[in-house]
């Protein structure tokens, strides 16, 4: 029988006290020969708070949500199932669906310190905003796109009475 991952549905909140649970239940119901392994994909990612403030965070890649692999039977489904806070498996029509070596790898490459840190503020498109540094510091501006990938916004900043787009990161300004 073959080893897949699978994805689980859990209450969102509870995806460590279900990767506890399972992890206990497998060990105490000897299934250790078919549950081989729990994953909850995280990311680092770089908080801009108030002040220009830079804070790195692990955060789920998706919340609600953990990978188990499995060699899927009725026994090792009813162990997995019926573990507290799990809400079901991911799949059509009820079925467990397994992930593909490609899925899996894609979800998986997210969570590796090599891969890129996402960057997040609570800045959004429409908020006015002062320039706090750089060539344009003390100009006041409107964002008008936010990238969180590459941790920049566009900022459109009046010069000489022109509206003029600007991309800045998000440590250089601060919210009005």
């Amino acid at each position: 029988m073959a080893k897949k991952w699978y994805v689980l549905h859990t209450y969102s909140g509870y995806e460590n006290k279900v990767k506890q649970n399972l992890a206990h239940r497998v060990e105490s119901m000897g299934f250790e020969d078919r549950v081989f392994d729990i994953q909850i994909p995280t990311e680092e990612v770089v908080e801009i708070k108030e002040g220009g403030k830079r804070v790195t965070s692990e955060k789920k890649v998706f919340p609600g949500y953990v990978l188990v692999r499995m060699e899927l039977d009725d026994a090792s489904w009813g162990i997995v199932r019926n573990t507290p806070g799990v809400t079901g498996f991911v799949g059509a029509q009820g079925k467990p669906s397994p992930l593909s070596r490609e899925e899996y790898n894609k979800i998986m490459k997210r969570t590796h310190s090599d891969a890129p840190r996402k960057t997040s503020s609570n800045l959004q498109v429409g908020q006015s905003i002062k320039v706090v540094s750089g060539p344009l510091a003390e100009f006041d501006g409107t964002i008008s796109e936010v990238n969180p990938e590459a941790g920049k916004i566009r900022v459109m900043v009046s010069i000489f009475g022109r509206e003029t787009p600007v991309e800045l990161s998000y440590d250089q300004v601060t919210s009005l």
